[in-house]
């Protein structure tokens, strides 16, 4: 994830940050990414405690990662089972070592493209995710439009899964109104949120 004003990643060699998968078929397994101003996995602690709520939605899933960054959503989720993933980054240098790490483990099951995800997602989706994470820079307001198009272009599964990060309280994102919020959690300035699609505004779905 990008995020302006974010402490940098550790420095590993060749001026590359180090990722840790914590779970799944890969656990353990490290990989470096290409440094870039405010570019850092989400943390391991932030991610541990997102796959033990999704516990028993990922394998098997179809996820999208809009926002790729690091990879360490879009690596976590294949690890743990996911069906098929897809992630999208702007930056060649972050797509070609995420697809570097797929080769290295042999990893068909994930799709990278280097899109802009605002101009990628506004098309009518092929088919619904049932997963998608949303970790988008800081302090320039794309979470809400994001979420627009993934709810009216298709994107989406009827009882998706989304997850979140943002500098505001969930509460103020002004998301869809058919999103329920589910969980939500606070680390240092990070709030982070999961939440889960009805396919009609004003049903929510049982949890």
């Amino acid at each position: 994830m990008r995020k302006p004003n974010a402490k940098p990643a550790r420095p590993g060699h060749g001026g590359q940050g180090q990722l840790r998968i914590i779970g799944g078929e890969w656990r353990s397994r490290r990989f470096a990414f290409p440094d870039g101003p405010g570019l850092r996995p989400t943390p391991d602690r932030v991610r541990e405690t997102l796959f033990n709520w999704l516990a028993p939605h990922v394998e098997g899933a179809r996820v999208l990662d809009p926002f790729a960054g690091s990879g360490a959503l879009f690596l976590e989720a294949l690890s743990r089972g996911a069906e098929q993933a897809l992630a999208l980054d702007l930056n060649p240098d972050s797509v070609a070592a995420l697809r570097g790490h797929l080769d290295v483990l042999r990893c068909g099951k994930g799709q990278l493209l280097q899109s802009d995800a605002l101009r990628y997602l506004d098309t009518q989706a092929p088919s619904p995710f049932d997963l998608v994470f949303l970790d988008p820079p800081f302090n320039l307001g794309l979470l809400a439009p994001v979420c627009e198009l993934l709810e009216n272009r298709g994107w989406l599964a009827p009882r998706a899964w989304v997850y979140t990060e943002s500098e505001t309280p969930p509460s103020a994102l002004g998301l869809p109104s058919n999103w329920r919020l589910h969980r939500e959690k606070k680390a240092g300035q990070v709030y982070y949120a999961l939440w889960q699609r009805s396919a009609e505004t004003g049903h929510l779905p049982d949890v």
